[in-house]
């Protein structure tokens, strides 16, 4: 048999190299496509190559990630949970937090601040967190609440309404925490200005409190159509503030907001 006839096609070397799910089964398409001489194989070669670079990198920055983490797992902390909330600057919803117990090795490729994910893949990852998780729970206040308390307070109530939830799952003996501190709470903190894009606990917090909040905001929308919920998520967006001028506030709606109150104003008799 020729060297030419034991080549494989180049299609079926491209799906190879496409559908290739590990560092080691693209270095054994390495070896072949190395001395393959065709042009085309010369560039999936390559191809394979930015690919094992592309992985190295992201392992290396979720290393950075769970550096902490695993620095306080040495010191002897057992149960280490990412607190971070989302939906303080919504006109209208919840604002949800969430807490994260992450197990000891973690793969979670593509995790990073929520705002900085895109929608699918936010989701995807949602997923994989609920799915390797030590322990995840959610804390909510909504839209009266943040009336009565001042969405400050709110937000810290609903991450201490989180780190409950997962205390009833496993034990917690410290808090990684974005840029707050968690009232009302006995155990160790950590405040991380930025945390959501710094730590991998608090991300993987962030990433399903987003996903759950964005949900909810979604049955919103059909339950108050005039408003566009499942669009913005409560956001004062042009179309938002449109719909409350036209139509005033509706029950989910934070009258202590300034939009808002204005709106409740125009719209009384």
């Amino acid at each position: 048999m020729s060297e030419r006839s034991a080549q494989r096609p180049l299609a079926q070397l491209r799906s190879a190299v496409s559908g290739a799910d590990s560092d080691e089964a693209l270095e054994l398409l390495l070896k072949e496509l190395d001395p393959d001489p065709r042009a085309g194989a010369q560039q999936l070669a390559d191809r394979a190559r930015r690919l094992l670079a592309t992985r190295a990198g992201e392992r290396e920055r979720l290393a950075r990630l769970l550096a902490l983490r695993n620095e306080l797992a040495a010191a002897g902390a057992r149960g280490i949970a990412g607190i971070d909330e989302v939906g303080v600057g919504p006109l209208a919803g919840p604002v949800v937090a969430a807490a994260v117990i992450l197990p000891e090795n973690v793969t979670l490729e593509g995790l990073d601040d929520s705002k900085k994910v895109p929608k699918a893949r936010r989701e995807r990852l949602a997923a994989e967190i609920d799915a390797i998780a030590v322990a995840v729970g959610f804390g909510e206040v909504g839209p009266e609440e943040i009336d009565q308390r001042g969405i400050y307070q709110g937000a810290l109530e609903a991450m201490r309404r989180a780190v409950a939830s997962v205390e009833r799952v496993v034990p917690v003996d410290h808090l990684l925490v974005d840029a707050r501190t968690v009232p009302g709470v006995d155990m160790p903190q950590t405040p991380i200005v930025k945390g959501d894009s710094k730590d991998a606990s608090i991300a993987a917090a962030s990433i399903v409190a987003k996903v759950r909040r964005d949900a909810q905001m979604t049955t919103l929308g059909a339950r108050y159509p005039a408003y566009g919920f499942e669009r913005h998520m409560g956001y004062g967006t042009p179309e938002h503030l449109a719909a409350l001028e036209r139509f005033g506030p509706c029950p989910i709606h934070r009258r202590s907001f300034a939009p808002v109150e204005e709106a409740w104003r125009r719209s009384r008799p």
